[in-house]
């Protein structure tokens, strides 16, 4: 098995993982299911990424956004990895053309949607995956969507577990940005957790400030921060309208 580290040199070109990655590639190699939090930015992708690579067999990634399959397959094949994503703007022959690639090339990732997997010809085609080359990890982004308490509850987010008796020993790493306690504990229950290994990163920025003010005055107080602050700015209005008249007011102010 070729070393994480190696993995992530080669494909990635960084000669170390950030926070709380190698621990969780550690865990998906040692085949536990995992749950990672990790905030916007902090590397999620690479938590499965890596340990399928150091891994044989297909790595299936369930995920919610189409735009996202497509910009992940797209960064895979930079780098030289194959990958394949299945969609609703694809014909039936183009499905049947990747499913039937993912048993017999070399495809190490493959996307697809929740929905996608109640199909009877993915259900055919997986099982087929399994018994020639082996799935080695599912992994499942924005695992939030899973939980009826999260913001974005997707009821076919559900239906993931129904692919534990198709693939007993294949584990699953749940990956998102958000969750309360009680939404990492649905995700585990839902996804049918056996060796769960939950981490966390914590989501303070020492970089971000918020602040909130109430003035009588917004148009004034804000030519004031603008004058103050440096680097981009963007600023929110609540009508087409406003945002002309604010638009002129900052030219006419040379910002």
């Amino acid at each position: 098995m070729n070393q994480p580290i190696d993995i992530l040199k080669k494909y990635w070109g960084y000669d170390a993982f950030r926070p709380l990655q190698e621990d969780i590639i550690q865990a998906v190699i040692q085949q536990n299911d995992v749950l990672a939090l990790l905030p916007t930015g902090g590397g999620k992708s690479v938590c499965f990424q890596v340990p399928a690579l150091a891994m044989d067999g297909l790595c299936l990634v369930i995920s919610p956004l189409i735009a996202l399959m497509k910009d992940q397959v797209h960064q895979l094949e930079k780098r030289g990895i194959p990958a394949a994503a299945l969609h609703a703007g694809q014909s039936k022959r183009e499905i049947d053309y990747l499913l039937d690639n993912a048993s017999n090339s070399d495809m190490k990732f493959l996307y697809c949607s929740p929905e996608r997997l109640k199909t009877e010809i993915f259900i055919e085609r997986i099982k087929k995956v399994a018994d020639k080359r082996g799935v080695c990890l599912i992994a499942v982004d924005e695992a939030h969507c899973i939980s009826q308490w999260g913001y974005d509850f997707r009821p076919a987010y559900l239906d993931i577990a129904e692919l534990r008796p198709i693939l007993p020993k294949t584990p699953i790493v749940a990956l998102t940005a958000t969750a309360t306690p009680r939404v990492r504990k649905d995700i585990q229950e839902k996804l049918e957790f056996k060796s769960p290994k939950v981490f966390t990163k914590s989501f303070a920025r020492a970089n971000l400030s918020y602040s909130v003010r109430y003035e009588d005055h917004k148009e004034r107080k804000l030519l004031e921060v603008l004058q103050k602050v440096g680097g981009s700015t963007v600023v929110y209005v609540s009508t087409r309208k406003h945002a002309k008249e604010i638009a002129k007011m900052l030219i006419q102010n040379h910002i």
